[in-house]
């Protein structure tokens, strides 16, 4: 026969008896402060936030109040260590590196290019030009060249700066070759007798992908087979692009390269665990 309580005393035992087991069981169950399977999905807004006891933040991912999406890292006094798409004047999701540099906190050390996808902003890499054995000549009137370089592009745009002098008076040009390999002449100008000129170019990479091949050249001649002229190189080097203007044109890639993944999804889902460049073995073959 069924036990029925005979008073509100025997019920009241049992609900302690409840509570003191359900009390035992809670402090069985382990801390909630560790995620052992399946994953945290941050959508349709708001933000994932790490900050000192002192509200520094130190690490920030999701949409942020004014809308963009991104990732931020911070230091302890609350300098941005590391950025991806964190500005909301921009909206090409760029990667940046900031400087510790507590009276420069803005300066930006690493960074890809705002305004052309392919090719790396900062840092800024010297552009390697070579005097030729005409860079001082004597007497000949036809087109030599004077200086020329070639290096794979790393930044978006180059910058040329150099000056050319003619004892009788002369000419001088500068080239620009693409990866295709046809030379595009980008100004000719003519020197006075015995002064010098000096030239700035300021040449976005068009036609080039990163990493391909582009060449520069400097021409020069003199007018009279009595003259003497030479050119002198002071600064090459190539630099990110400070506005939408100064964007390269698009090279004319490879229909494979349109087949890559376009989304980060996609390219964890394609990328082998232990990839390799082109035409190079993985270590565990």
């Amino acid at each position: 026969m069924a036990s029925v309580p005979q008073d509100i005393l025997d019920r009241i035992r049992s609900l302690e008896r409840q509570v003191r087991e359900l009390t035992g069981r809670s402090q069985m169950r382990p801390a909630l402060d560790k995620i052992l399977h399946g994953d945290i999905t941050i959508g349709e807004g708001g933000q994932l936030i790490a900050q000192t006891p002192g509200g520094t933040r130190t690490f920030v991912v999701g949409q942020t109040p004014q809308g963009d999406w991104g990732v931020g890292i911070g230091r302890e006094d609350g300098t941005a260590a590391l950025t991806v798409g964190d500005d909301v004047n921009e909206d090409a999701q760029m990667i940046r590196m900031w400087s510790r540099d507590r009276d420069a906190p803005d300066r930006i050390l690493m960074m890809d290019d705002a305004n052309s996808d392919r090719f790396l902003g900062r840092p800024w890499i010297p552009f390697p030009m070579y005097p030729t054995a005409n860079f001082a000549m004597q007497s000949t009137t036809s087109w030599q060249y004077a200086w020329i370089g070639r290096m794979p592009a790393q930044n978006a745009v180059a910058v040329l700066d150099f000056s050319s002098i003619a004892s009788a008076g002369g000419q001088v040009r500068i080239n620009y070759v693409p990866p295709s390999g046809t030379a595009q002449t980008l100004a000719t100008w003519t020197l006075p007798a015995n002064t010098w000129v000096n030239k700035s170019f300021t040449q976005p990479l068009d036609e080039a992908d990163w990493g391909n091949h582009v060449l520069f050249q400097i021409e020069h001649r003199n007018s009279a087979s009595t003259g003497a002229i030479e050119t002198r190189m002071f600064n090459a080097y190539t630099r990110n692009t400070f506005t939408t203007s100064e964007a390269p044109d698009m090279p004319a890639r490879k229909a494979a390269a349109a087949a890559a993944p376009a989304t980060f999804e996609e390219h964890l889902a394609t990328t082998p665990e232990n990839p390799v460049a082109p035409g190079l073995r993985r270590v565990d073959e």
